[in-house]
């Protein structure tokens, strides 16, 4: 049986605004198991990467639980949660901005070691950098380099070097390839599974790309305005789709034939406000199926088919089940 080693219940995450409280995260409970990539997959705007955060606590939760080996992380105070750092790491989507533009290639893979003292001397430090380059493919000439020298999917594999510096369990990916060239991407994307492999890393993988999630993903989750609307494992989501959502959103991936003609699902209305949300499907005002009961009771996440979770009243009759 699969370890848990995250494990997500009700997290919420609001936001003050002028206009009232944006429900950035909306009770979103979901866990990761040990070795394993949960996929976190919906249009932008709709929580993905605000869950990733408050999870690492780089922004602080509204409400709820993340279990991390079975504690209470939330509960952490400054001095547990300095030391957590060094099990939880984050790889940004934008390689550029997230990379110090003053420091040279060795400065930012080595800045965690330092700050942690994680060695004792310069030497020692500067061995770490080059295995940890050699690790993410890094020539070792690029050692005093700096950031604008360097391509996205090179700055990017800085990002990962960083973020393995620590010998981190679990590292959040968020859209770590979408602001690169597509060879690059499959690049990266068999680096990050090749390092799963060889140190037993566990992901959470944000991004848009469909393709790239089935491809890296043991669960997909998908998120509409906050919420969880399904939950499955790759295979069995991209197998048997059942919430309206998720199967439009699979309807738009492209067919690279010219032959086979894809009947694409075109969501019409217009997106529920995430400030002060009415109860009910927060999808109800774009869903063709939407009943009166979807615009005043908001659905529970419940397991419909085995490992196979769906938020939405009348998923039977959708899917003539």
């Amino acid at each position: 049986m699969s370890e848990k080693l995250i494990e997500v219940k009700n997290l919420k995450k609001y936001f003050n605004t002028p206009k009232g409280l944006l429900h950035a995260v909306d009770d979103v409970s979901f866990d990761i198991n040990k070795g394993e990539t949960l996929g976190v997959v919906g249009e932008s705007g709709c929580g993905k990467s605000t869950t990733g955060r408050a999870i690492l606590r780089l922004l602080e939760a509204t409400g709820g639980e993340v279990l991390f080996q079975g504690e209470n992380i939330l509960k952490y105070d400054k001095s547990r949660l300095r030391d957590l750092r060094r099990e939880m790491q984050i790889i940004f989507q934008d390689p550029f901005a997230s990379l110090n533009p003053r420091m040279t290639v060795s400065e930012i893979i080595g800045e965690p070691l330092a700050i942690h003292k994680m060695v004792n001397s310069k030497e020692g430090q500067s061995k770490i950098v080059k295995e940890l380059m050699d690790t993410v493919g890094l020539s070792e000439r690029l050692v005093n380099t700096y950031p604008h020298e360097l391509d996205g999917g090179r700055r990017q594999r800085i990002g990962i070097a960083r973020a393995l510096s620590l010998n981190p369990k679990f590292i959040v990916c968020d859209e770590p390839v979408s602001a690169l060239d597509v060879s690059i991407q499959a690049q990266v994307l068999n680096l990050m599974q090749d390092l799963q492999k060889d140190l037993g890393l566990t992901y959470m993988f944000i991004t848009h790309d469909l393709s790239v999630v089935k491809h890296i993903s043991n669960h997909i989750a998908v998120m509409y305005l906050g919420t969880l609307v399904e939950k499955a494992s790759s295979k069995e989501l991209f197998k048997n789709p059942i919430h309206p959502y998720t199967q439009a959103l699979l309807s738009a991936i492209p067919v690279p034939s010219i032959k086979h003609k894809k009947e694409r699902v075109i969501l019409k209305g217009e997106i529920t406000s995430p400030i002060n949300p009415a109860p009910g499907c927060r999808f109800a005002k774009r869903c063709p199926y939407a009943k009166d009961d979807c615009f005043k009771v908001s659905p529970e996440l419940k397991e419909v088919v085995k490992d196979h979770f769906v938020a939405c009243h009348y998923y039977k009759e959708i899917n003539n089940m």
